[in-house]
């Protein structure tokens, strides 16, 4: 058997999605397992072992986990100290003092992830152009270094004021620190980010610190399992910015793992936008507990600095993604008015929605999709799970009978309902910042995409629906396309006309060199590496920046810089004006370049031929019913037409289109879905 077998596994709230490619036949397997929360390792192993992938004989293995997002979300990580400069001891808990909900009398700042005790202050202090105005008192630190082992912390994150321009009394510390408590996992500020803005800096260290050790604990184990298997080959984790970091990176700066969850669905989505021509899509990845909507443009990921977690701000580059509670174990419930809602409570993968009999007992999403025949219960999820149609009724019909209505109609409830919420996130990705959604096509995968996917298009006017070859485990496939990734950035806030050509190539020079040697030192040749250069330029007095691509043909970049900005800034504001332009920080994304897959091509079938099919029942609105096609995916080839209504099933997702819509199947497997607007459908 070959050697060179790659293999993805994507660990969702619900399901684990795993793709397994053997690029010397093209052959590519979709496959699901459950997730397991209490054992994740064992359902990573779990899904090696239902695609049939002996470690042994696997080449490069990529892995997205949501480990460090749930212990963030259930605050169950870390204990965890700060250690910050004199007189700023409390930069992290005051935060920046704002307010975002304007009226709402009843809110209340996001949970901090520790208390003033556990944060400490040294005696030292670098001003903003690096140079030492209070030198580090080291006796003052050894003792505070004394205080935390004392005290049984499990991590510290260490944040002096201005490391970013000159680290070395953290990295002092860390020595003192390492010296007093051997067994204290340490979190420096400045190695995850070299821009300005304490707060910021001080909250992405703290994250980082709070899931550090069971981040480091589970890779730990895996690679152990792995290597017991006779693993061998090149493990990557999937990371928020959209590109791979080795497992070895991702052990020290975990906190690039904390929104990874659905990049690489928008990492596979920008791929594959490039091979069926179509540059500028939105995405939807709708999974068991959320759905996540993004933009590919001109054949990119959108990416942005300022992410957050629950109103915490992470100071590293992230994919722009917007992240709702819908997904398909979302549950239907009354609320304290009495009127229905979805989500985002979820029945998560134990025990899930009523429909998989394993003693659910709240209607889902999923319940009312059966209810109402857009899944069925003769096409088992994941090729195993048969689905229980009477368990999904009995679930319905308590809120349905409080309502007065029967269990379909709750059901098509339930379904409205959550189109509305992916609506509003979708809106929130294109209208909400200048842009129409007319001009996308929408591309949508994850177990539920394709449910909603033609709904929520012709709801927004998006003329065309595409969904990809394997949409259920569309993620993993992803993360086979992602290139080892890391970023690097340098403070440069200056007046636009002050900018020294020669100083900022200097900058950009040496985070290339720091680059390099990563690079190398993870397996990549000089002739596997990319640099890009970016620059942050905002209209001086502005808090927020465009990001620009930094000119590198040697002339004076200044009138470059200004010409990009303002046709960037008119693109995503709308305007521009004669103000002012500074630049505010300088960055370097660093590509160490792995083989992407080759997606196999679909053959066409001979004239006169079509795919086989049968009926399903599909409840309407006012109960009415609609005999809807029923047609098996893995029997359509290239070229083949459904017009709809119709529902496709396939091993790990269902895909519906109503009366009047029209599907064509592409060259690579794709369900190309032009929408019927003269007829709303179901």
């Amino acid at each position: 058997m070959s050697e060179s077998i790659r293999i993805a596994v994507d660990v969702g709230g619900t399901f684990t999605d795993v793709v397994k490619l053997v690029p010397e036949t093209g052959e590519l397997r979709f496959e699901k397992v459950p997730t397991t929360p209490s054992e994740p390792t064992a359902g990573v192993l779990a899904a090696f072992d239902k695609a049939e992938a002996d470690p042994a004989q696997v080449s490069m293995f990529n892995h997205g986990s949501t480990l460090g997002l749930n212990s963030l979300l259930t605050r169950t990580g870390a204990r965890i100290a700060t250690i910050a400069t004199r007189g700023f001891r409390d930069v992290y808990l005051l935060g920046r003092t704002d307010r975002r909900v304007m009226y709402d009398i009843g809110y209340q700042k996001p949970e901090a992830l520790l208390e003033r005790f556990d944060t400490f202050e040294v005696t030292e202090r670098s001003m903003f152009d690096g140079s030492v105005a209070v030198a580090l008192d080291e006796d003052d630190a050894r003792e505070i270094a004394r205080e935390i082992g004392r005290r049984g912390y499990d991590a510290v994150a260490v944040a002096f004021l201005h490391a970013y321009a000159n680290p070395s009394h953290e990295l002092r510390m860390r020595e003192i620190l390492t010296e007093e408590a051997p067994d204290l996992e340490i979190t420096l500020s400045h190695e995850l980010s070299r821009e300005y803005r304490e707060y910021e800096r001080t909250s992405t260290a703290v994250l980082d610190a709070y899931i550090k050790p069971i981040m480091r604990g589970y890779l730990r184990a895996l690679e152990g399992e792995l290597e017991r298997r006779g693993f061998g080959g090149r493990f990557l984790m999937s990371r928020s910015g959209g590109g791979a970091m080795t497992a070895s990176a991702a052990r020290e700066q975990p906190v690039n793992l904390i929104l990874s969850g659905p990049a690489g669905g928008v990492v596979g989505a920008a791929a594959f936008s490039k091979l069926i021509g179509r540059p500028n899509l939105i995405t939807i990845d709708m999974g068991g507990t959320s759905l996540d909507a993004s933009l590919v443009q001109d054949g990119s990921p959108v990416l942005y600095h300022g992410a957050e977690f629950e109103g915490l701000p992470i100071n590293t580059p992230s994919l722009y993604i917007h992240t709702i509670g819908a997904g398909g174990g979302s549950l239907g419930y009354l609320d304290e008015g009495g009127a229905l809602q979805v989500g985002p409570k979820s029945a998560g993968a134990m025990p899930g929605p009523a429909a998989y009999g394993r003693g659910g007992t709240e209607p889902t999403f999923t319940d009312a999709a059966l209810a109402i025949g857009y899944l069925g219960t003769d096409t088992p999820l994941g090729g195993e799970l048969t689905l229980d149609r009477e368990k999904s009724l009995a679930a319905l019909a308590p809120i349905a009978e409080t309502l007065g209505l029967t269990v379909t109609q709750l059901a098509r409830g339930m379904v409205r309902i959550s189109n509305t919420k992916i609506m509003g996130a979708v809106r929130a990705i294109t209208i909400e910042l200048g842009h129409d959604p007319k001009d996308f096509a929408l591309l949508s995968f994850g177990g539920g995409g394709g449910l909603v996917a033609v709904d929520v298009a012709r709801d927004l006017g998006i003329p065309e629906v595409i969904v990809p070859p394997g949409q259920g485990a569309f993620s993993a496939l992803g993360m086979l396309m992602a290139d080892v990734q890391h970023d690097y950035s340098r403070t440069s806030l200056q007046a636009l006309h002050e900018l020294d050509a020669s100083v900022a190539d200097a900058l950009y020079a040496g985070m290339e060199s720091e680059a390099r040697e990563t690079l190398r030192a993870e397996g990549f040749d000089d002739d596997r590496m990319v640099f890009h250069r970016v620059v942050a330029v905002r209209y001086s007095g502005q808090e927020h920046a465009v990001t620009v691509t930094y000119p590198e043909d040697g002339s004076d970049p200044r009138e470059a810089i200004r010409s990009e900005f303002n046709r960037l800034h008119e693109r995503q504001y709308g305007h521009v004006m004669d103000d002012p332009i500074e630049t505010t920080t300088l960055r370097l994304s660093a590509l160490g370049i792995v083989d992407k897959p080759d997606l196999p091509h679909v053959a066409r079938r001979s004239p006169g031929d079509g795919p086989a099919f049968r009926t399903r029942t599909v409840v309407l609105d006012g109960d009415e019913t609609a005999e809807y096609a029923l047609v098996s995916r893995e029997e359509l080839l290239a070229g083949d037409v459904i017009e709809g209504p119709a529902v496709i099933t396939e091993h790990t997702a269902t895909t519906v289109l109503h009366a009047g819509d029209r599907l064509e199947v592409g060259g690579y497997g794709e369900l190309v879905i032009s929408i019927q607007y003269a007829q709303k459908g179901a």
